[in-house]
């Protein structure tokens, strides 16, 4: 997070969270995408349970399970069914991050796609109004995502590579 996503400025919002120390990180034992579902509910029912000035953000890291970027794509769907079930649609937005992500219509080793990798399968919880008063503080919050793509190209393979973050396999 502090290398990639602060230091490459990927996020923005990340870096006044993160020094703050609202960023609540909870790691999964769940070996199943059963288990994982339950972890997220918990970890929904507490980011809501706490006050934005005490914890603004949950990313849920899942390093025993959900290895493959495809499974883990078809979990996402349940995981918001679960926002949606627990009526929290417009409440928490789910963002997604994998040790193997890949954006349609790009090739596995297309640079663009290490903007949304992590050592592990992660979950990454915010609050919508927390979403809302960024983008009012940056109003070219839209622009951030040609940003991130322009950084990747610009870093490349080398560049990410010597940046020193791992992947899990």
């Amino acid at each position: 997070m502090e290398r990639a996503v602060i230091g490459l400025n990927l996020c923005p919002f990340a870096k006044a969270v993160h020094v703050k120390g609202l960023v609540h990180f909870a790691v999964s034992p769940a070996t199943q995408a059963s288990e994982l579902l339950a972890d997220l509910r918990a970890e929904l029912d507490a980011l809501v349970a706490c006050e934005p000035d005490q914890r603004e953000t949950t990313l849920l890291i899942a390093p025993h399970c959900l290895h493959d970027f495809l499974d883990f794509n078809d979990f996402l769907d349940s995981a918001e069914r679960m926002i949606r079930k627990r009526q929290l649609e417009g409440v928490i937005q789910l963002a997604s991050f994998h040790p193997h992500y890949q954006f349609a219509d790009t090739e596995a080793d297309d640079i663009t796609n290490f903007t949304n990798r992590s050592p592990y399968p992660t979950l990454h919880l915010l609050r919508e109004s927390s979403i809302d008063k960024a983008v009012e503080a940056f109003p070219q919050a839209d622009a951030i995502f040609e940003a991130n793509m322009k950084t990747m190209r610009d870093l490349g393979p080398d560049g990410w590579r010597a940046l020193g973050i791992k992947a899990a396999t």
